[in-house]
């Protein structure tokens, strides 16, 4: 069986930016990233409340609402942009396979790092591996194994491309025939445990603020999360063109974002229609902090509804970037909303992340840019730019 045409291990168009990796910026970024691995240091010898402001109440902070439960949605463009190129072989977007499926590897790397950061006995990790600890009635364990694997399958869809970049030709004809099984789960995976992220939420019960607890959480967050995938697409794709001066693949980006506007108008509705229908809508008027947030949310799903709902508009590339951002945004806040804003653990109980929190988060996002930049420098991951590919016709 040979390699279909279109697959992450075919992208003759694809070539290493080059160039100097050592700048002011990538400098800068070695700091937040000392930072955290002294914070991390601390936290691995004298535990977790050395560093963090968790608490009985508060038993998980950052490190998941964030590092975990919006870095993975943020990483979802890998799947999303996947399923659209094999799935439903709309080969027109395989120019922008590659940088999405590295947004997504190192996202999940970011998300693999927060988790076990968390973990209290860090040191039975492994246990999550072993079939007689597997406590399957749990949505954290399906959550916990799927990302495992989403990581796993992400690093060998990433293979091809590094193989490709050290001419090892034969061993990556190999690996390319059983190339199209793991795509296939690749798509698979992430629609699981990121629904299972809302799965986790229905379990907290009455904990959580009326406007937010819904059976329809596991839906709104699958389709939050593959709108924030593929915006996170088009910011990263339109943030290269600028800072690199390459060439905005703006068609793929709007159509990405005619997705994306979609997605947003069916995750509003659906969150209005079921909060009229429990009853609960009224709360959304109340003077508190999840009302607050309830309405934040919304206006940030409806900017880009408002922003690219003509096919004009959607052929403006900075309403294109705009509309992105606020649907980025938009799943951003809602996930902190209903994982920290919206728990309602007690009287008695709060939480605000410390600053060793902060220096970690900071620090894991400073290590994820700094090692995207690295990858399209040495690794053939973008498409080769226009004149350059018009010398080797």
């Amino acid at each position: 069986m040979t390699t279909a045409p279109h697959s992450p291990a075919h992208h003759e168009g694809a070539e290493p930016l080059g160039g100097a990796v050592w700048n002011t910026f990538t400098v800068s970024l070695l700091l937040p990233i000392a930072l955290m691995i002294g914070v991390l240091v601390v936290r691995f010898t004298s535990g977790l409340g050395a560093v963090t402001n968790m608490n009985d109440g508060y038993p998980w902070g950052i490190w998941i609402a964030f590092d975990v439960v919006v870095g993975s949605a943020l990483g979802a463009g890998g799947f999303s942009v996947a399923f659209l190129t094999y799935i439903l072989n709309r080969g027109e977007y395989h120019p922008i396979v590659r940088p999405a499926l590295l947004a997504a590897l190192f996202g999940y790397v970011q998300t693999s790092f927060a988790v076990f950061f968390d973990i209290g006995r860090y040191w039975e990790f492994w246990h999550l591996f072993v079939p007689k600890y597997a406590q399957v009635n749990s949505a954290l364990f399906e959550v916990a194994v799927c990302v495992a694997a989403y990581t796993t399958v992400l690093l060998i869809e990433f293979m091809p491309i590094v193989m490709e970049r050290f001419g090892w030709t034969e061993l990556q004809k190999k690996l390319n025939r059983v190339l199209f099984f793991f795509i296939a789960v690749g798509v698979l995976l992430p629609t699981m445990h990121q629904s299972s992220l809302g799965t986790v939420l229905v379990v907290f019960g009455p904990q959580l603020h009326p406007l937010y607890q819904t059976n329809l959480l596991p839906a709104l967050f699958l389709v939050s999360c593959i709108g924030m995938g593929l915006a996170a697409v088009v910011f990263e794709g339109t943030m290269s063109s600028l800072t690199l001066r390459r060439p905005l693949e703006r068609l793929l980006l709007s159509k990405l974002m005619s997705v994306g506007i979609v997605l947003a108008a069916l995750f509003l509705v659906a969150r209005f229609v079921d909060a009229g229908l429990r009853g609960v809508l009224p709360l959304a008027f109340e003077a508190s902090w999840p009302a607050l947030f309830f309405w934040i949310e919304t206006v940030l799903f409806g900017g880009p509804i408002l922003l690219l709902f003509s096919a004009k508009a959607r052929r403006r590339s900075q309403r294109i970037f705009v509309g992105a951002l606020s649907l980025a945004f938009a799943g951003i806040i809602y996930r902190l909303s209903a994982y920290l804003i919206a728990y309602q653990t007690g009287a008695g109980w709060s939480y605000f992340p410390s600053l060793g929190e902060l220096s970690v988060t900071l620090g894991l996002i400073a290590f994820e840019v700094l090692a995207i930049i690295i990858a399209i420098r040495y690794l053939p991951i973008l498409p080769k730019a226009p004149d350059a590919a018009a010398q080797r016709a």
